[in-house]
């Protein structure tokens, strides 16, 4: 399976519950279409392909890339805070390939609300699913999965794809792998799942078991990462995404700029005059070189007009900068991370809130993604043969956001100089 990021342009939000429910053996999808929906839709707002964007002439909505830039603040202070390690040294350097990888995808689990990193079984290498391709199936209490679909997609003409079904499932016996290819069609902007054939069919999943039971495996052999955020969308256990209380307000942005965009787009200076006056006759003029878009040619008008009208950008920006601060404040981060400076807070309260605001939810997201990175590591042990020895996993976030590490240690200095503080300490 490839990086399952909807490589071909397309995600399983695609399908219908019922299309999927038919080559899952009757099993229950454990999400609603509406959910199904609202994934396809984050998916389209990370490209810039949000409903709302619109590039018709003179009637553009731009996308500002705000849904990416959230997501790309949480990513930095998270991965820049991490030190993670295996002690197992037969497995630490597979885990360390993994760890280089999760900074180019890490950003697509926190978009779209969960993200899976699994390991192709003892190759070395890894793959990063988002909840584009993850059907789950079985959430245990605490929202880990106990039984999902993973889906592949093999594009092989614009009409016309091969999918593979790729179930993970938890029994009595031990974890069942089960593999299934279909040959389906792709039109209008839908997909559609075709009939069953052989995984020989295609040379890259011959290898790959049609069913397979793991005796004894009690746990999943992937690391499941979910965003640490209530879900409202169909209240089931399928992780939101990082901007999902935004989305209203990220599409007031667009709208706004689109608005400062035009006024700068309409204000533009003209001079109007006659064509005649750039025939290059005596006493007339050439079209200066460079300088065309400046001049409009009219008729029958013997006089120079000059079109300059004031620019009223101030309002739209300072509209636009405060629908910033409140997605800053509802995406859980600190004013001016996304808004600009000159409005920051004032009282030293303010600013405490605000990053104890994004403290919390950065935690939290840490948290989340530890308990994946352990799943990742004993799925590297399961798959080298290092299961019943503890892979002595290690994962130790650092705290800079309320507390400046350069500062603390200048005072530790000073407290040892002064005699408050021993050198161990």
């Amino acid at each position: 399976m490839q990086n399952a990021v909807c490589t071909d342009g397309r995600c399983h939000g695609m399908f219908t519950r019922s299309a999927l429910l038919g080559k899952l053996g009757g099993a229950e999808i454990a999400i609603s279409d509406e959910m199904i929906a609202r994934i396809q839709m984050w998916q389209r707002m990370i490209e810039g392909k949000a409903p709302w964007v619109f590039l018709g002439k003179g009637q553009e909505v731009f996308s500002l890339g705000i849904e990416n830039a959230i997501c790309r603040e949480f990513l930095n202070i998270v991965l820049s805070e991490m030190e993670t390690s295996l002690a197992n040294e037969i497995i630490d350097p597979h885990y360390q390939r993994a760890i280089s990888l999760l900074p180019d995808n890490f950003q697509q689990g926190l978009a779209l609300g969960c993200m899976i990193i699994k390991p192709l079984t003892d190759t070395g290498m890894f793959e990063f699913i988002s909840a584009a391709d993850i059907i789950p199936l079985e959430y245990a209490s605490d929202g880990t999965l106990r039984d999902c679909a993973l889906i592949q997609t093999k594009r092989i003409s614009e009409t016309e794809s091969y999918y593979r079904i790729e179930r993970h499932r938890l029994t009595s016996e031990g974890l069942l792998i089960v593999n299934k290819a279909y040959r389906g069609t792709s039109e209008n902007g839908g997909s559609m799942l075709g009939t069953e054939i052989p995984l020989t069919d295609i040379e890259e999943w011959t290898m790959l078991y049609p069913e397979v039971t793991y005796p004894g495996m009690d746990r999943m052999d992937f690391g499941f990462y979910r965003n640490p955020l209530p879900n409202y969308i169909d209240r089931s256990k399928q992780g939101v995404s990082i901007f999902e209380s935004c989305m209203d307000l990220v599409k007031k942005c667009d709208i706004q700029f689109s608005r400062i965009y035009w006024e700068y787009e309409s204000s533009e200076r003209m001079i109007l005059a006659d064509w005649a006056f750039f025939d290059g006759r005596q006493g007339h003029f050439h079209l200066p070189k460079g300088k065309e878009r400046l001049f409009v040619g009219t008729e029958g008008d013997e006089q120079y007009q000059e079109f300059s009208p004031s620019v009223r950008d101030a309002s739209y920006i300072a509209g636009l900068n405060e629908y910033l601060r409140r997605i800053e404040f509802n995406a859980g981060l600190s004013y001016g991370d996304l808004s600009k400076n000159e409005q920051i807070e004032k009282t030293a309260q303010e600013i405490m809130a605000a990053k104890n605001r994004k403290y919390n939810m950065v935690n939290s997201i840490q948290a989340n993604l530890k308990k994946c990175l352990e799943g990742l590591a004993y799925a590297i042990a399961f798959y080298y043969a290092q299961y019943t020895v503890d892979p002595g996993f290690e994962c130790v976030f650092h705290d800079s956001i309320k507390t400046d590490e350069e500062a603390e240690r200048a005072q530790d200095r000073l407290d040892m100089a002064s005699g408050i503080m021993s050198p161990v300490e």
